[in-house]
């Protein structure tokens, strides 16, 4: 009889053998997170040379061929090198991180030592950078595979109407090809949203990370100023240009976060950031219940009006519907008492700061670069060049007594202290409302005011957006923005990731479909078996 308990325990290993054995996985290139990348490399499905060779099919199949997305400016060569390296890697010493082996592409104004960094501007196609951008090497070292460099809107020159840059012309947006990716992140957000790599990263002065994030169905964060450095790559203002991860899922931009966020000594304005972040990894705060008892503002300030935001706003409200309905406590409304798109007009400080910021990268490129000044800028660039550009470098020899520009630095102050003073009364987690309720407008289209929303960067204040849903006639993305208190990134995340799981919004676009071998099923490695021995 004593028999039977090693009998039954024998039993029991055979079965979860049998079960671990017979219940596959699917991988899906399109729909895969980072994790999921991990899992399929663990279980030895799948390994970095062989998903950078599926990115690159789709890049040959989609943006240089079938319906030309025509968001890749450069192309790195040594990728498939530099993957073959990484596998090796992975099987003597282990990954280096999640992101080991996983394919990135850079909006092209973020310095890379082995790769030209255009901003857009065809007379700097060909500009070599000395060093990488901080957040590159970053990846770099985390073993991220920086896949290519992609298009942008012109940094200092004027392309033609319609187009995104002087460097490679127009970039079609994957969900309808009549509509923009926007800018200025678009390349990363049409690359992003047609797979062609895992993750990404854009900036934004204004709303260059979360426009493209919202016209392409991603997952975007606009970081707390201070949190993400900027250190070689191409800005326009000191105090709101950030560096935002850009993603498929909530998961890999946290992923992405891990890896850029903290301080560095080349960008002062990160010694804001030691003390204020997690220990743990950013993915730890990712509760599928984390709604449940979550205290969410409804921003009416940021709520547009008229019959065309109408469809827009009714897809935002379903998705507040969605939270409550998961246990969010929602407070409607709540409001500053401020007219914020009024003030958000005359807010922005990057006009002003331009020529400085501009000045300082270009000293950091070295004695060979094409444009190593802004009196060659103007010289080299002739008419290409923006008349802002033109006007701003001969209006402004210092910001320290420019009353307007103080101005508007004393009312960005006041309007970062009005939400966190509103967040506070309420005791909120969050504030949620549309980054815009208008689809992305025809290539050819003037940009209307009413898509603008910069309430993050004249703030600092972090936001994330996740899709809400898609306009009928345009098939438009539209994204809901959650925004919090300085450094609440883990609090952000956390909502997003919860009403990701619960909606279940994005959809694939439809002109860039799965290719072969892009989906297949595996054996995961067997770790209930190991628990059920133990």
């Amino acid at each position: 009889m004593r028999a039977l308990p090693k009998l039954a325990k024998a039993a029991a290993l055979a079965v979860a053998l049998l079960t671990a054995t017979a219940r596959s996985a699917t991988f899906d290139l399109q729909t895969a997170t980072v994790a999921d990348i991990n899992a399929a490399m663990d279980a030895g499905a799948l390994t970095s040379e062989k998903l950078v060779q599926l990115f690159l099919a789709r890049i040959a199949a989609y943006d240089q061929a079938g319906p030309r997305i025509n968001s890749v400016i450069t192309l790195n060569a040594q990728a498939i090198a530099t993957a073959r390296a990484l596998d090796a890697e992975r099987k003597t010493k282990g990954p280096r991180s999640p992101l080991h082996g996983v394919p990135v592409v850079l909006k092209d104004l973020f310095d890379t030592k082995d790769l030209p960094t255009s901003c857009g501007f065809l007379p700097m196609k060909n500009s070599q950078p000395l060093h990488d951008a901080t957040v590159v090497k970053r990846l770099r070292d985390a073993g991220a595979i920086i896949l290519a460099k992609v298009n942008m809107s012109d940094w200092f020159g004027t392309p033609k109407k319609g187009d995104q840059s002087t460097v490679l012309g127009r970039t079609l947006n994957p969900y309808s090809l009549e509509l923009t990716p926007g800018g200025s992140s678009g390349g990363t957000g049409a690359a992003l949203a047609a797979a062609f790599a895992q993750v990404g990263l854009g900036s934004e002065t204004g709303v260059s990370i979360r426009n493209p994030t919202s016209n392409n169905s991603l997952v975007g964060l606009a970081p707390t100023r201070g949190l993400i450095p900027r250190t070689g790559q191409t800005m326009t203002s000191f105090a709101q240009e950030r560096c935002g991860p850009m993603g498929r899922s909530v998961y890999d931009v946290a992923v992405v976060t891990d890896v850029v966020a903290g301080f560095d000594a080349e960008d002062l304005l990160t010694i804001n950031s030691p003390g204020r972040t997690p220990n743990a990894s950013y993915t730890t705060f990712l509760k599928k219940d984390a709604l449940r008892g979550a205290r969410i503002g409804v921003f009416r300030d940021l709520f547009r009006k008229g019959p065309a935001h109408a469809e827009g706003v009714a897809l935002v409200g379903k998705a507040i519907s969605d939270m409550k309905a998961a246990g969010a406590v929602i407070v409607e409304p709540v409001s500053t008492g401020l007219d914020l798109f009024t003030l958000l007009a005359d807010t922005r400080t990057n006009y002003y700061e331009a020529q400085f910021s501009y000045g300082l990268y270009f000293r950091r490129l070295g004695p060979q670069a094409p444009i190593r000044n802004m009196d060659e800028l103007l010289a080299k660039g002739g008419d290409l060049v923006k008349p802002s550009i033109v006007k701003g470098y001969r209006e402004f020899s210092s910001l320290m007594h420019h009353a307007d520009y103080l101005a508007r630095r004393d009312t960005q102050e006041t309007l970062r202290d009005a939400a966190i003073a509103l967040m506070d009364r309420h005791r909120l987690d969050a504030l949620v409302y549309p980054f815009k309720t208008l689809p992305p407008e025809p290539h050819i289209s003037e940009r209307s005011n009413e898509r603008d929303n910069p309430f993050s960067s004249v703030t600092g204040l972090p936001a994330v957006l996740v899709p809400a849903g898609y306009t009928a006639k345009e098939n438009g993305p539209i994204a809901l923005e959650i925004l919090g208190r300085p450094f609440s990134e883990p609090r952000l995340f956390a909502l997003a990731y919860a009403f990701e799981q619960l909606a279940k919004v994005r959809k694939l676009p439809p002109t860039t479909p799965p290719l072969p071998g892009e989906i297949f099923d595996y054996q995961p490695r067997p770790a209930a078996v190991a628990a059920v021995s133990r």
